[in-house]
């Protein structure tokens, strides 16, 4: 795959990139990221109705991939493509799935990254229970590791022992009441440079583990056990609170997921925990390292990346999640580049409907109805509880503005907004009506003029001349 020209000026750490990840990423430099979590919208066939933070923001989350498993593949071949050229040699990336593609997907990893670059599958058990019908439950997601080369960024990482593992193993306790084990300082395999004797005691028959400097370190530190026999074998204190913990396996049980209580939480429905994200990173990067989500989602990936002393890329074809994640990065104190948000009319048209819908209601500073169904045609509402009406459509009539009317009056309110592409002639004569008649004023405000307006809240007097 070529690098595409003009790509270096585009590419910039720490940006949200607005746009579908395959467009934008073909526009980045080859090799220009060390590490890249990519937690994709599942092949799950399910369709779901977010609400984001207590109804403030609503969007589709659409799952659902027509055409079967070779469509949903052939799909993340053209975006896995991307994230394998913008990876630098040292690199690695972690593919977040379930038991739905999780088979599939690892074969076209192993395809587009080599087999042997495969490291490892990481099963995370994201709940403890779940009801499947005639089914064991699914209760794991996957998460599969490939690098790109032999060369690799790798931080060993450690979880606490177990209450049973310390009470096995560590059942000495010193004076100082520390807790300790008694280690083997016997080499395994024969060491004839490191078979000397110490304080008398005959080395063990592979020879010692370590130097004669190091035996007498560790001795200084009151750190060895001395056998009551001569012909015992020294061997040495490992206290517990030295101890880094247990080496991290591949089952990942540890991590709770985002519940309805937590902390976290944000309404998003894939949301992941911080937890997750911090043990990949730490795992698989180092200070100063760009980390890159190419489905970034509510950002988890890129505030964790942020803490951690990284640099970062997040990406998402919705402009309500990149919005969401340009908060939270400035509840961080960052404030981060933001790059493809939609700037132009033609650009507004080809948005999903609650992505359009959002839009519109953030740009007039106000908040989204939590309500899908029977809303009564209100869409949202302003700072001052007025409705709003989102129409993605053009000539608007007069059978919409009533309607609207009657969703004002059931709101006890007297005042409320449409917005539009465009409005009819019968639009404007139904709103005059309304105003002298009924005294419920409605502004018709296009999208031309909330692309234009400074301040998109002013009700004062727009170019059609119909105002409140």
């Amino acid at each position: 795959m070529k690098e595409p020209t003009l790509a270096i000026p585009y590419f910039r750490p720490n940006t949200i990139y607005c746009g579908d990840c395959k467009e934008v990423m073909a526009k980045f430099p080859n090799e220009c990221v060390d590490l890249i979590y990519a937690d994709p919208p599942f092949f799950s066939n399910k369709t779901y109705e977010v609400v984001w933070k207590d109804g403030y923001e609503k969007r589709a989350f659409e799952d659902r991939w027509k055409g079967g498993i070779e469509n949903y593949v052939l799909w993340m071949k053209e975006r896995i493509d991307h994230c394998y050229r913008v990876l630098r040699k040292t690199g690695s990336m972690y593919l977040h799935c379930d038991w739905h593609a999780v088979h599939h997907l690892r074969v076209l990893m192993e395809q587009i990254f080599d087999e042997s670059s495969f490291r490892s599958e990481i099963i995370w058990q994201r709940t403890s229970s779940h009801n499947d019908p005639k089914n064991f439950g699914n209760i794991t997601d996957h998460i599969l590791y490939f690098v790109k080369s032999t060369t690799f960024t790798w931080n060993r990482q450690y979880v606490p022992f177990s209450k049973e593992y310390v009470e096995k193993w560590y059942r000495n306790v010193d004076e100082k009441g520390r807790r300790y084990m008694s280690s083997d300082l016997a080499s395994p395999h024969p060491r004839p440079n490191l078979t000397y004797e110490y304080k008398g005691f005959r080395p063990p028959a592979n020879g010692w583990k370590v130097s004669l400097e190091v035996m007498k370190k560790i001795d200084a530190d009151g750190r060895l056990i001395f056998p009551k026999e001569k012909n015992g074998i020294i061997r040495r204190k490992v206290y517990l609170d030295t101890s880094k913990g247990q080496p991290l396996q591949n089952l990942w049980s540890d991590i709770t997921p985002i519940h309805s209580q937590s902390k976290e939480r944000l309404g998003y429905p894939t949301q992941k925990p911080e937890a997750l994200l911090d043990r990949i990173i730490n795992a698989s990067s180092n200070s100063m390292d760009i980390v890159l989500d190419p489905f970034c989602g509510c950002g988890t990936a890129i505030v964790v990346a942020h803490k951690l002393g990284r640099q970062w890329v997040g990406i998402d074809v919705s402009p309500t999640a990149c919005n969401l994640m340009e908060n939270r990065m400035r509840k961080l104190h960052v404030s981060p580049n933001v790059m493809g948000m939609p700037l132009t009319e033609e650009d507004l048209r080809k948005l999903p409907p609650f992505e359009f819908q959002n839009w519109v209601v953030q740009r007039l500073f106000g908040r989204v109805s939590a309500r899908k169904s029977s809303d009564m045609g209100i869409d949202g509402f302003t700072f001052e509880g007025h409705p709003i009406q989102v129409k993605q459509s053009d000539d608007i009539g007069r059978n919409v503005v009533d309607n609207f009317e009657t969703a004002i009056r059931r709101k006890k309110q007297n005042k409320g907004i449409i917005v539009a592409f465009s409005f009819g002639k019968g639009a404007f004569e139904e709103i005059a009506r309304a105003h002298l008649h009924d005294n419920i004023e409605i502004k018709a405000l296009t999208v031309k003029e909330l692309l234009g307006k400074q301040n998109p809240t002013d009700y004062g007097q727009s170019s059609d001349q119909h105002h409140f």
